[in-house]
């Protein structure tokens, strides 16, 4: 059933799923490769509602981004929708292979899904499914707990100091 499943991936790549990061990969079955990434020639817009439908675990949206305390010793719970630009450390994701967008460009679309998260429009959950560029998409952007050290350490501090749901970008804070 899988191969009648339309992906969007090119020939011989399938979407498989790491026991070890539980989390979706792509697998070439002829060149036997992998990557977290997609691969070029992917239809991005059929692959993100594959994965909306195929891979995503249904995990409680709680707003924009979510810091949660644990019983953990000292570990958090965060969610984040991100949104990444051309200056970006990485400029590519899952959903695009080379992300062109200014820093600026992606602000904007940061503070319009802000505001339809905010007016109960959409939560973060399922804006993050189809539109964040964090692999965590497919988990409604769900991050895990995490402990310091665990994060890059901008995100880790700005985690660490929610005391309540907040949007949050490279540097920026949004209330």
């Amino acid at each position: 059933m899988a191969d009648q499943i339309e992906t969007g991936l090119p020939p011989n790549w399938e979407v498989r799923h790491s026991q070890s990061k539980n989390l979706p990969y792509y697998f070439n079955s002829v060149e036997k490769v992998s990557r977290w990434e997609p691969p070029p020639g992917t239809d991005t817009e059929k692959l993100k509602i594959y994965m909306a439908t195929y891979h995503s675990n249904v995990v409680p949206s709680r707003g924009p981004a979510v810091a949660q305390t644990d019983d953990r010793a000292g570990k958090i719970r965060c969610a984040h929708l991100l949104v990444k630009h051309r200056d970006s450390r990485r400029p590519s994701s899952w959903r695009e292979n080379t992300i062109t967008r200014s820093k600026e460009e992606a602000l904007e679309i940061i503070k319009a899904y802000r505001q339809r998260i905010v007016s109960g429009e959409i939560s973060l959950g399922e804006l993050a499914l189809t539109e964040s560029d964090c692999s965590s998409a497919r988990k409604r952007g769900d991050l895990g707990y995490f402990g310091k050290g665990d994060m890059q350490k901008e995100f880790e501090d700005a985690s660490f100091a929610l005391e309540g749901i907040y949007v949050l970008t490279d540097d920026t804070r949004l209330d």
